[in-house]
């Protein structure tokens, strides 16, 4: 079998664009024979449409990426695959959506988000994102690269360094998390909490939400440390082998890359119980995953041009939609306190989450279940 694979290309240090090439190399592995193009490079895939003519084209996105994912190759007689996250629900182009014989969505939260906003949930198969386990691998404590690291950082070797990571922290649960750590604050002193954020409006923004939010709850901010950039790969997997709990209750995860990258890296989880974490991190084996507390509905939402419609206007929704979540501080905090104190509870569930990781989210283990979906979608539509 010949694809295209649609991303972010070439490789970048972003989750979609590491999602397509992992694919691409795992389809590869798997003995289909693979092109890479640009989402957005017409004439580069009309070029590969004539030359190459692939049986598929897999695309790498979300639902307003479907005039570059759906319409373009079907407007050239090709095959569209679309594998696709969700961006909190679906606006548009539910015809064509739902026309197609095999749309992949990233987990089961995904997919349940398209069938709420109007898709028919026949044709929406899951299928998880993969990791590189020769960048994502546990270290030792020892190791000169996380040592160094840690040392960086101010991190003493008695103290436990929980990590978030992300666009923002906010989104990814910093806040609650901080709520948390004000809970157990007088039961357990020998933490230290990394932040590391992507340079960004979003970044600066919740950052002062976070300082200021710090200095309410009474925490000492010494124990804080943020770190700003665009890290590849190979950078933030010594950051993840030098923590001791990666926490990150996210209030919208279509996925929860990094909390599978973490557990690759064999470190203990704390997140939320809904979403793609649901998919990722297994309760009480590899992590923890706490209960949602509230969800933030919306009952109107603006729409765009770039989404697909003839102006900018707002949509009334019949039934709220919920946009966002929080998890639980009780939980969270108990969650908290347990693997700060038990180091022991920390090296199994992280040799637990390394195995899991390995096992099941391997980037050609993926890539397989992807073929495998292809193909019985390519079968049951060659017999009607």
């Amino acid at each position: 079998m010949k694809a295209l694979v649609l991303y972010p290309y070439p490789v970048e240090p972003d989750g979609l664009s590491l999602q397509g090439h992992y694919l691409a190399k795992g389809l590869e592995e798997n003995g289909w024979i693979v092109e890479r193009c640009s989402r957005e490079d017409n004439d580069k895939k009309e070029e590969i449409y004539k030359n190459f003519k692939p049986d598929v084209v897999i695309g790498i996105g979300f639902w307003g990426d479907t005039p570059d994912l759906i319409k373009h190759p079907l407007e050239h007689n090709m095959r569209p695959v679309p594998w696709f996250n969700a961006n909190g629900w679906i606006a548009n182009y539910h015809d064509l959506l739902n026309d197609l014989p095999l749309l992949v969505a990233t987990s089961n939260w995904v997919r349940s988000t398209y069938i709420r906003d109007g898709v028919k949930g026949e044709n929406i198969k899951v299928c998880s994102i993969g990791y590189d386990p020769e960048i994502f691998y546990p270290r030792m404590k020892d190791d000169e690269d996380v040592k160094k690291m840690r040392d960086e950082l101010g991190i003493k070797d008695d103290e436990v360094m929980i990590l978030t990571a992300g666009g923002d922290v906010t989104s990814k649960g910093a806040q609650e998390m901080f709520k948390a750590l004000a809970k157990i604050k007088d039961k357990v002193g020998n933490w230290k909490y990394v932040l590391k954020t992507y340079p960004s409006f979003s970044a600066r923004n919740h950052g002062k939400e976070e300082k200021k939010l710090i200095e309410e709850l009474g925490l000492d901010e010494e124990r804080f440390i943020y770190l700003s950039g665009q890290y590849p790969s190979d950078l933030m997997s010594k950051l993840i082998n030098a923590c001791d709990i990666y926490a990150a209750p996210s209030r919208l995860e279509g996925f929860g890359m990094i909390q599978l990258e973490a557990q690759a890296c064999g470190k203990p989880v704390i997140t939320i119980n809904v979403g793609g974490p649901k998919d990722v991190v297994k309760q009480g084996e590899t992590g923890f995953l706490a209960d949602v507390e509230h969800e933030i509905k919306l009952d109107k939402e603006w729409v765009y041009k770039d989404m697909g419609f003839d102006k900018k206007m707002q949509i009334e929704f019949p039934i709220p939609k919920t946009f966002a979540y929080r998890a639980n501080i009780d939980q969270l905090a108990e969650y908290t306190l347990r693997l700060i104190e038990d180091s022991d509870l920390r090296k199994k569930m992280g040799e637990a989450a390394a195995k899991h990781a390995l096992k099941n989210f391997h980037y050609k283990v993926i890539a397989k279940k992807m073929i495998d979906l292809i193909e019985e979608s390519l079968l049951k539509n060659s017999d009607k």
